[in-house]
């Protein structure tokens, strides 16, 4: 995937090779620079702009050797209308309520973390983090990040979702929840929250990260339509895009 060029002195770094957690018989490989100084704000956003995603301090994008399947993508917010079945879910969810935290590592949020990830994602390396490094992922951020706890009428935890502001959007970063309350489809109310967040605040797109097509675990992104995706010529529309 090309990006738009980044101004001013910067050092991006790539990984190492390793196994594509989305394809089989891939290998995945990031490009990667820091978020530090008085302007990682702006170049945050500005790098989002161009497909880049954050995580901890750093952004990253995928340099594949191979391959160029990753598509970041943006859901634009001021056209998106919910389908028959979010709107079901919606009102699946009318008992439960969403505060906006700082981004402050809780237990309560770790023990749904460590939760989802080991009913989830058993094999993944994040099944494999203590409260610490969970810590880490939630509080070691150089821009305007909030957490978004959705909770039931007894205000037990159900699940949260980790979001950047950046100046045209929200960002979603990591959501998690109780795995076992599958019915309530939270993953897809937390993406609506976003939706009206933004639209609350007059703002353009809500960032979902990368997209995969064919891949299931990214399946449920093409669902919040209209989609943009980047590609080599700028932002374009999910399924016009010439790809």
């Amino acid at each position: 995937m090309r990006h738009s060029p980044i101004h001013g002195p910067r050092f991006f770094f790539a990984t190492t090779n390793l196994p594509c957690p989305y394809i089989e018989g891939q290998v995945e490989r990031r490009v990667v620079t820091e978020l530090v100084g008085r302007n990682a704000v702006a170049l945050h956003d500005q790098l989002s702009f161009a497909g880049f995603r954050r995580s901890y301090g750093i952004v990253y994008a995928p340099a594949c050797p191979f391959c160029q399947a990753c598509m970041a993508v943006r859901i634009v917010v001021k056209d998106f209308k919910p389908s028959r079945s979010q709107r079901r879910v919606r009102n699946r969810n009318r008992d439960v309520s969403v505060e906006e935290v700082p981004p402050v590592a809780t237990t309560e949020q770790y023990q749904i973390f460590d939760g989802y990830q080991k009913g989830r994602h058993s094999g993944g390396d994040m099944a494999k983090m203590d409260f610490f490094e969970y810590q880490s992922l939630i509080e070691e951020t150089p821009v305007k990040t909030f957490i978004g706890e959705f909770r039931d009428p007894d205000h037990q935890l159900l699940g949260a979702v980790l979001t950047d502001h950046v100046q045209n959007g929200l960002s979603a970063v990591y959501s998690f929840f109780e795995p076992e309350l599958e019915s309530r489809s939270l993953g897809t109310l937390m993406i609506l929250w976003l939706i009206e967040q933004a639209q609350a605040r007059s703002l353009d797109y809500v960032y979902l990260g990368y997209w995969v097509k064919g891949s299931p675990k990214m399946a449920y992104k093409s669902k919040f339509m209209p989609l943009e995706m980047r590609t080599p010529r700028g932002w374009e529309t999910l399924g016009t895009a010439n790809t």
